[in-house]
């Protein structure tokens, strides 16, 4: 079989046709108020240096990304909080900022495609909201690299070469950028 230049491209075009290219960015909560018995865990707010910081780093990711895509939160008061300062600095409507409680409550690997069978299979970016252990412990088994603990305000972008967000699996996906901020006294 012989292939010229203009079957060769054609080929190619055909080929990322098919093939697409979804990332995932997993963004931990900025730094909360302290765990007090006046007050649930759930219902912590972000602290004024959380908050700062929160809007700083969603300053970084706007000049990584164009877009944030579908953003999706934990309902916990100081990831809520997280993803709202984020939707202002990407001019998204904070009523679009989707809440899943399974983000706070029982996030695993297998829960992350019940998460994400609601999201249109168009969609490329979607950026999630949520706490550690778990978003670490996801990004490191998605990631072919693996991914080191994910700090406070902590950004992680693993790209994925797949047409469908079912298709997300261990070690598939490719680390983009893993942002942190940087030390504020």
């Amino acid at each position: 079989m012989v292939f010229n230049t203009s079957s060769l491209f054609l080929a190619i075009i055909v080929f990322n046709k098919n093939r697409e290219m979804k990332k995932l960015i997993f963004i931990r909560h900025g730094k909360a108020e302290e765990q007090s018995p006046d007050i649930s865990d759930f219902e912590r707010s972000l602290t004024l240096k959380g908050k700062i910081i929160s809007r700083e780093m969603a300053r970084k990711l706007l000049i990584k990304e164009k877009s944030a895509g579908i953003l999706i939160t934990s309902p916990a008061f100081r990831a809520l909080e997280t993803a709202f300062i984020f939707a202002s600095e990407f001019g998204i409507d904070t009523e679009n900022v989707i809440m899943k409680s399974d983000l706070y409550f029982k996030m695993n690997l297998k829960n992350l495609p019940v998460i994400l069978s609601s999201i249109n299979e168009e969609t490329e970016i979607v950026t999630l909201f949520g706490h550690n252990p778990s978003f670490t412990q996801i990004a490191n088994i998605l990631c072919k690299e693996g991914c080191e603990f994910i700090p406070k305000s902590g950004i992680v972008c693993l790209s994925f070469n797949i047409r469908t967000w079912r298709e997300i699996g261990r070690n598939n996906g490719k680390m983009e950028y893993f942002l942190k901020p940087e030390k504020i006294l």
